[in-house]
């Protein structure tokens, strides 16, 4: 008697019933409905609680010198924290890495939510911060090694390219109802409430992924250099836009930054296992799409935080009227993200499609420079958010989507992780460089028009927005350079439709077959 074990794969797409291909596909998509759940409560946080600060300040008796912290701490937590939460949902598995996010996220919310002095409040923000870098790559993680059919995995990243995009105007939204309607503290308490729905969800419908062969060791060298690094540079950043260009403390971190990266860079060459191959970065179409992120992200600073000023400073507008100003711009983005992943980028490639952005990037911001104080909504706020919103659609799904592709499955966390990363990256520089130039553009502006009357004082704020809307046209201007040159053509190396890696194996698989 002889035995013959049969590999363990999934049936054939000849064999399988249609009832049990429906089964799959529709868990697909309830995946995704989990994912960009937790990915939308990522990215509204940061909005949401810009928002209720003022509250929050009124409320807990803070200075507008600790204010900052509300912020600073979340984004330095989140943006040291993103490689090693990436890399650590390729080693203890996605679906566990996925909810212990969640109900961290959660929980730190709901202590930032009760918090009754300031240094609760700030604590919690950076527990937010910490428990949002493992749970945003792992995500973005997850919708990659879920979706490998193609013209799925294009829908799968337009949906959370959209959301990527549109995330903090519906923050701006959101947090206006709930400040006004509400208190502050349900900014932050709205996240336990989304969260307990992703965690449901992801129970039910997220996938395990059992790994074969031995388990590979966290770089913890590698982590500890990185962190550091990634922190320097955040830290360095936010510094430079509270205490200027000039301080020794801004130019210290961002040397600290440099130093540290050169070192992972050289440790990562050598190291057994790595925290990050670098053939993951060094490949021309990977490249390209993470820097396409972060020029994408520091040029989108301009419009949602100057265009916001704008609107209630200059025009007066409540915070629930500024975020329903920005619900075209959302629809355009989302509309936008679609064609560009079900229509466009399959036919022209990321070569084509985010060069396009960036141009539409381009014409938006300048639009958006001939804004005054008698401008009117309809006839000159509207028509650049809506170019801005087609330009974001065409940028991030794109970028996204050629970001991951293409990714051994047990890098796919870190290389996830590598998104987020150049996203927050961007946000800090574009925080950073645009308020600066704003506020010297303000100052400039009032020493030229004396006596400074309110009328001038209004004047020269509209002129600093103007200033960083022109860098940020910049910025636009240099990604789609930079995208036009790095981006293969179509047919060089990886395609928009090669499947990134075989299918997981997964609870859902079939167990070996043993025939006699």
């Amino acid at each position: 008697m002889s035995y013959i074990v049969l590999p363990m794969t999934s049936p054939s797409p000849t064999l399988q019933t249609s009832a049990e291909s429906e089964h799959a596909s529709s868990r697909r998509w309830w995946t995704l409905s989990v994912v960009a759940l937790a990915q939308l409560m990522v990215v509204l946080d940061s909005t949401v609680v810009n928002i209720a600060l003022p509250a929050a300040q009124a409320d807990l008796g803070f200075s507008n010198g600790d204010r900052q912290w509300i912020i600073t701490a979340y984004s330095l937590a989140f943006g040291s924290l993103l490689l090693l939460g990436g890399r650590l949902s390729d080693l203890i598995g996605r679906k566990r890495t996925f909810i212990i996010g969640l109900v961290g996220f959660a929980a730190s919310s709901a202590i930032g939510g009760a918090a009754g002095t300031f240094g609760m409040l700030v604590a919690a923000r950076a527990a937010q911060g910490a428990f949002g870098a493992l749970l945003a790559p792992t995500a973005l993680a997850v919708l990659t090694t879920t979706f490998t059919i193609p013209k799925e995995r294009a829908r799968a990243f337009g949906v959370f390219g959209a959301i990527a995009g549109a995330g903090g105007a519906v923050g701006l939204l959101l947090g206006g109802f709930l400040t006004e309607k509400l208190d502050w503290r349900w900014n932050l308490y709205i996240n336990v409430i989304i969260a307990i729905v992703a965690v449901i969800g992801a129970s039910i419908f997220v996938a395990n992924m059992h790994r074969t062969g031995p388990r590979p060791k966290l770089d913890i060298p590698g982590t500890l250099i990185v962190s550091g690094a990634l922190f320097s540079l955040v830290y360095g950043f936010s510094n430079a836009e509270t205490d200027g260009w000039d301080s020794p403390l801004t130019w210290g971190f961002l040397a600290a930054a440099g130093v540290l990266l050169i070192a992972f860079v050289l440790w990562q060459r050598r190291a057994a296992h790595p925290l990050l191959p670098l053939s993951i970065v060094l490949d021309r179409n990977r490249g390209a799409a993470y820097s396409s992120v972060l020029i994408a992200g520091a040029g989108m600073f301009g419009i949602f935080l100057f265009v916001t000023y704008y609107l209630q400073a200059s025009l007066g507008y409540s915070p629930i009227q500024t975020g329903l100003s920005f619900l075209p711009m959302i629809g355009m983005l989302v509309l936008a993200a679609q064609l560009s992943t079900n229509i466009f980028v399959p036919r022209f490639g990321p070569k084509i499609m985010v060069p396009f952005g960036m141009t539409l990037g381009v014409i938006g911001m300048i639009y958006l420079t001939h804004l005054d104080l008698n401008s009117t909504y309809a006839a000159d706020v509207l028509p650049p958010l809506l170019i801005l919103g087609f330009a974001m659609g065409s940028i991030m799904p794109a970028s996204m989507q050629t970001a991951t592709l293409g990714v051994d499955r047990h890098f796919a966390g870190v290389a996830s992780a590598m998104v987020n990363t150049s996203q927050q990256v961007g946000g800090s520089i574009g925080t950073a460089l645009l308020n600066t130039l704003a506020a010297t553009a303000a100052t400039d502006y009032i020493a030229s028009h004396t006596p400074p009357s309110a009328r001038v004082m209004a004047e020269a704020a509209v002129h600093s927005y103007a200033t960083a809307y022109w860098w940020g046209a910049g910025f636009f201007a240099f990604g789609a350079v930079l995208a036009a040159l790095l981006f293969r053509r179509r047919g060089q190396g990886l395609s928009l439709s090669h499947d990134p890696a075989p299918a997981a194996t997964t609870d859902d698989a079939p167990e070996p077959v043993v025939a006699h």
